[in-house]
């Protein structure tokens, strides 16, 4: 799936509703938190409404709202488009508004059935994964980059990339929707060295099951994963409250 997994993920269709505010809410994640990069282009407003299934003008309406934010400027003419322009230093008000939208009860909604999902995702892989699907999550598995939007992007390719060793196009399919969802939040941890470290290390033994065909440690091993970094958008959004 290459490089391209994570950013696909955040172009995969809405499902929430076609309203420019969850147009501008999942791009604005995207590119605050790292899985888009500085200078990326993104898609023309049509192609983007066709991708994420919402009318032209919403597109148009989000991309306006990116510009006003300053997360995009758009250059008219020759080699033109809307550019990404992500801040050096995320603001931490962005992020913190972002999970002032959640509750707890949200929050953990999403973590039980993203662990669910993810899970499966797992012990399927553990069944079906070929060789070169092994290769490649051994391969993105410890792509841990030195900046945290780099850390999120190989975290979600990761699971992305498990989800294609399952040979499923649904689990694929829902895998990259639920990434487009929630994912930039869920990887929150990553923003640390600490983050980074022990998903390396989770990541190890993940493919060591996968590899092993142990359908019930992968499985085990993914839920312990995934409840990690859940634990850690709630201690966020704890930090959030109190402030």
């Amino acid at each position: 799936m290459g490089d391209q997994s994570a950013r696909r993920a955040v172009f995969a269709p809405l499902t929430q509703g076609g309203r420019a505010e969850a147009v501008t809410r999942r791009l604005r994640d995207a590119i605050v938190l790292g899985v888009l990069g500085d200078g990326e282009q993104l898609p023309s407003e049509v192609d983007l409404a066709e991708a994420l299934g919402v009318a032209p003008v919403t597109a148009r309406e989000s991309l306006q709202s990116l510009r006003e934010l300053g997360l995009v400027t758009t250059r008219r003419g020759r080699g033109g488009g809307s550019f990404v322009c992500a801040p050096d230093k995320p603001d931490a008000s962005l992020i913190r508004g972002r999970l002032a939208e959640l509750s707890l009860v949200d929050i953990r909604d999403f973590g039980d059935f993203y662990t669910a999902i993810a899970g499966a995702a797992a012990a399927l892989a553990a069944e079906r994964a070929a060789g070169e699907d092994l290769d490649r999550l051994r391969e993105v598995g410890v792509r841990r980059a030195m900046d945290p939007g780099g850390s999120r992007r190989a975290e979600a390719q990761f699971h992305l990339e498990i989800a294609a060793a399952t040979q499923s196009a649904r689990m694929t399919s829902e895998e990259m929707r639920l990434q487009a969802e929630f994912g930039p939040l869920l990887w929150l941890s990553m923003g640390s060295p600490e983050g980074r470290a022990r998903s390396e290390s989770d990541h190890a033994g993940m493919v060591a099951a996968i590899a092993a065909g142990d359908r019930d440690r992968a499985r085990a091993l993914t839920a312990e994963h995934v409840g990690r970094a859940i634990d850690a958008v709630v201690r966020a959004r704890l930090e959030v409250v109190d402030d």
